[in-house]
């Protein structure tokens, strides 16, 4: 349990791999969602809960090699597309978008590491917010959908793919109660497709040679 206010982004976008309990203090933090209220941000995070509880907000990370991306699926939360290939020592680390509660505390009281939120503008991450989820009965799968933050990005001098050409990100993945028998073992997670509008991600166990361990 963490006691903190204002944007809860950062922790919850890369959230350690345990059960997401309850969110506290809902009255001095900004809705987990842009442009909602408190209370609509919270029913659009119950969707995803209904479905797959074990993996709400779990983090996975993988990589868009033909784009040269770093991909962070914080599942029936959000998706963070950074350029460049990041470690996932660095990704798992909360970006601090978020206060200690005790004002006279900075990010050094806090008992987990994190990072400074990235002053490159290479290095900030376009951010996708989870708008849909349903569970098709026929193959077992969720299939959610996220949509790009459009918000003013600063020019990237960068000679590389630009994620903002991004639209829509589409995320599969199977309902996995036994997840947290697993656990601390994240799932992995795949690029599918990557066009110029949508990309696809599917999530789920970790294949033969796939390692997304937590490093310590």
């Amino acid at each position: 349990m963490y006691d903190v206010y204002g944007n809860l982004f950062g922790l919850l976008a890369a959230h350690p791999v345990t059960p997401l309990v309850s969110l506290h203090h809902l009255d001095v933090v900004e809705p987990i969602f842009p442009n909602v209220t408190r209370v609509k941000a919270l029913q659009r995070l119950m969707l995803p809960m209904k479905l797959d509880s074990a993996g709400l907000i779990q983090q996975s990370i993988c990589y868009d090699s033909s784009k040269g991306w770093t991909v962070s699926v914080s599942w029936g939360f959000a998706i963070q597309i950074f350029r460049g290939i990041l470690s996932p020592r660095e990704v798992e680390m909360p970006s601090r978008t978020f206060l200690n509660w005790y004002r006279r505390a900075d990010y050094t009281a806090y008992a987990f590491n994190t990072r400074p939120v990235a002053r490159n503008p290479c290095q900030k991450p376009f951010v996708f917010y989870m708008t849909s989820v349903r569970l098709n009965s026929t193959t077992n799968m969720t299939i959610s959908q996220y949509a790009r933050h459009r918000m003013p990005h600063p020019t990237c001098k960068w000679h590389m793919h630009d994620p903002s050409n991004l639209d829509k990100v589409f995320v599969y993945k199977r309902p996995d109660p036994q997840l947290w028998d697993r656990s601390p073992r994240r799932n992995c997670c795949r690029v599918l497709e990557s066009k110029r509008k949508r990309l696809v991600v599917d999530v789920g166990l970790c294949g033969e040679g796939e390692i997304s361990e937590v490093v310590k």
